[in-house]
């Protein structure tokens, strides 16, 4: 059977994708930078004047808003309800510098990184997954990272399939929240929540579909199509599909990777020159995969090395034409270890990146020819039926061998 064809018919890639929403992000900076605040009300916005402020709320600690103060409100409003609270102005170089560390952390467990504000984004994390444990590995390994890193900030992580389904679950347990939605769950997950809870349903969206019957997500995933078309134009289709979990938007990168790369830390210092084979192998898939998902090429190979006693080096190959087949990252990246002299010393760490991307074309080297493309297909397939059966389901001899 032609190769092409069996990869059309087989499912998409199954996805996992992470949204992390930061708990009351500016509030929490200026407790965290003033410590006398912390346990109260912290109103971040405009300057209340008295309560004859015009401004709004930007944002409110958690103990403001067991006053009801939230974001957005009028600061006047925000005063008549806790005049005592601590009004602060914005201080937004300090926020976004904050928010730089946060992101420069996402952007270590996956290059699928999309901010949708300052305080919030989405990662596909659907090829870092076999590298670093699993979603929730990857999920509690940020959240701690970012406590450490920042000082003490917590952050609330929704893990489910698609974004709509993880932008929910993150808002389910705030603050520190940590929700995960697997695939079979997600229509269960949905069916009671309230209709606002649906991206797009606004007050007056809402209303409407009150009038018809529709106070759930689960009512309206069970309504007929046709009728929320008339009703709702194409936009009743998009809450049906979103009502029955389906959200096939990609995560899309603010600016496109300058590089890709997969490492780990060993768990004691080695020599063994076939256990560092094979964790070559195994970084160069998952390395690969990541890379096929965004439809990535790189003409530089780099090895990362770190030593024992913590030295740290890098020796790099630069190609004519572009690569992501994960048997040429591990054959080049092979031949430039066997070439690096450790000097007698154990290796800590190994790691694999790919820079100079392209997403143009599907070629790999010319030396290579057909069997490129025949390569490129086989890799095809067998991201289909991982994505269909489990990553267990087709697994490299080499890599099969070594588990057991």
């Amino acid at each position: 059977m032609d190769a092409t064809f069996v990869a059309e018919k087989l499912l998409p890639m199954a996805r996992t994708i992470l949204h992390i929403d930061m708990d009351a992000f500016f509030a929490a900076i200026e407790q965290l930078d003033h410590p006398e605040y912390r346990g109260q009300p912290v109103i971040v916005g405009a300057d209340p004047k008295g309560g004859q402020g015009r401004g709004v709320v930007s944002t409110a600690s958690y103990e403001a808003r067991k006053f009801g103060i939230h974001s957005a409100m009028p600061i006047s409003r925000a005063y008549r309800l806790c005049p005592q609270g601590i009004f602060l102005p914005v201080r937004m170089k300090r926020y976004v510098e904050i928010s730089r560390q946060v992101m420069t952390i996402l952007q270590d467990y996956s290059p699928l990184v999309e901010p949708i504000s300052i305080d919030e984004a989405f990662l596909d994390i659907t090829g870092s997954l076999a590298l670093f444990g699993g979603a929730e590995a990857i999920g509690w390994a940020i959240k701690k990272r970012i406590q450490q890193q920042t000082g003490g900030l917590t952050a609330s992580v929704g893990i489910a399939p698609n974004k709509f389904v993880a932008k929910i679950a993150s808002d389910l347990q705030k603050p520190d929240g940590f929700v995960v939605v697997k695939e079979k769950e997600v229509q269960g997950f949905l069916r009671d929540l309230p209709i606002f809870k649906l991206w797009g349903v606004g007050k007056k969206t809402e209303q409407r579909l009150r009038r018809i019957g529709i106070t759930t997500i689960g009512e309206l995933a069970v309504y007929p199509q046709d009728k929320l078309v008339r009703l709702f134009g194409k936009t009743g289709l998009h809450f049906w599909r979103l009502a029955n979990g389906i959200d096939e938007r990609p995560v899309i990168p603010s600016t496109p990777p300058k590089s890709v790369s997969q490492e780990t830390t060993f768990e004691t210092d080695t020599d063994d020159s076939e256990f560092i084979r094979l964790t070559l192998l195994r970084l160069a898939e998952a390395l690969g995969k990541i890379l096929r998902q965004q439809k990535l090429k790189g003409r530089t190979l780099t090895l990362k090395i770190r030593l024992q006693d913590f030295s740290t080096f890098t020796r790099s190959k630069t190609f004519t034409d572009f690569i992501n087949a994960p048997d040429l990252l591990y054959r080049f990246a092979w031949e430039i270890f066997q070439k690096f002299d450790r000097q007698g010393k154990k290796v800590r760490l190994l790691g694999i990146g790919v820079s100079q991307l392209n997403t143009v074309g599907g070629e790999q080297l010319p030396l290579f020819g057909e069997q490129g493309n025949k390569r490129q297909k086989l890799y095809q397939i067998m991201d289909s039926l991982q994505a269909k059966f489990g990553k267990e389901a087709i697994v490299r001899a080499a890599l099969k061998q070594e588990r057991k």
